[in-house]
């Protein structure tokens, strides 16, 4: 949305889901859309869904949209609705389509250790990321890289193709192609479950869960702890053993160990791994769970 208002694009009408309860006292809270909206001064409508709802439909039609732009939405968007703006819905979705359709495709294309990924700017239709596709630009995955990293890379990027798209399409020079049926690969959405690291896989699998959740979850001495950063070393164990602690905190896995390079205790700050032992020393044999 900044990139659209600071091209002078119009925005007669921002769409957001419901605000919901967030943070640790689980007060509402607005999400960043709303948050940018209301500082713009621009109109904000949230409704539940546009199923069965003439009035959110009629809503949307009032505001006499050219074209919706829709990023990480999270609804599914009826027919009637996509059906409403001269230009159609067109969304900015976080993969090389048709690789990761679905909710969650920057973590999974992490977890499946993806060499890259990048944007699609796709005309939607009334299935899941099934679109024709209006432009695509391809983005390697750094090393380094984790889910908030990677978004934001995406982010950024997104927000140039759109407006380059929305040029085209003004200009009657916008050509959607058809997804192919090859490739197709559907990212699921994150379980809170899944962020559970699994110490019995192997060290590179556990990396990717660490970059892809942001942080992992573990359990030591009983207490939940937050795993942010971390790589795969060479080392062996039990699954889920402490081998080296001091210098650096090293956890063996199913093969292989993990380098813990930052972590985080219940109701306390991020450190870096020495800093953490420094404060609680974990002796070599200690496991996680």
């Amino acid at each position: 949305m900044a990139h659209l208002l600071r091209a002078g694009h119009e925005i007669p009408l921002v769409l957001t889901q419901p605000d919901r309860p967030g943070g640790r006292g689980l007060r509402t809270v607005h999400s960043p859309v709303k948050r940018l909206a209301l500082a713009q001064r621009l109109e904000v409508f949230q409704p539940d869904s546009f199923n069965n709802s003439p009035e959110s439909l009629e809503r949307v039609r009032s505001a006499a949209p050219e074209a919706l732009v829709v990023a990480a939405y999270g609804l599914i968007l009826p027919q009637a609705l996509l059906d409403i703006p001269r230009h159609g819905a067109i969304n900015i979705h976080a993969s090389l389509l048709p690789r990761w359709r679905g909710a969650a495709p920057i973590q999974r294309a992490l977890l499946a250790g993806d060499a890259q990924t990048g944007i699609s700017i796709m005309q939607m239709d009334a299935g899941l990321d099934t679109g024709p596709v209006l432009a695509q630009r391809a983005m390697p995955i750094g090393d380094d890289d984790d889910a908030a990293t990677l978004h934001d890379k995406l982010a950024a990027l997104g927000g140039e193709m759109i407006l380059a798209a929305l040029e085209d399409i003004a200009a009657g020079r916008a050509r959607a192609v058809a997804q192919p049926d090859a490739g197709a690969t559907y990212a699921r959405k994150i379980d809170k479950r899944e962020s559970v690291i699994d110490w019995e896989a192997g060290a590179i699998e556990v990396e990717r869960a660490v970059r892809a959740f942001h942080p992992a979850a573990a359990m030591l001495a009983g207490e939940p702890i937050k795993i942010w950063r971390a790589r795969a070393v060479p080392g062996e164990g039990a699954p889920g053993t402490v081998i080296r602690a001091g210098d650096e905190l090293i956890v063996a896995c199913g093969s292989g160990a993990l380098l813990i390079r930052e972590l985080q205790r219940a109701g306390g700050r991020r450190l870096a791994a020495r800093d953490f032992l420094r404060g609680w020393p974990i002796p070599v044999g200690t496991r996680f769970a």
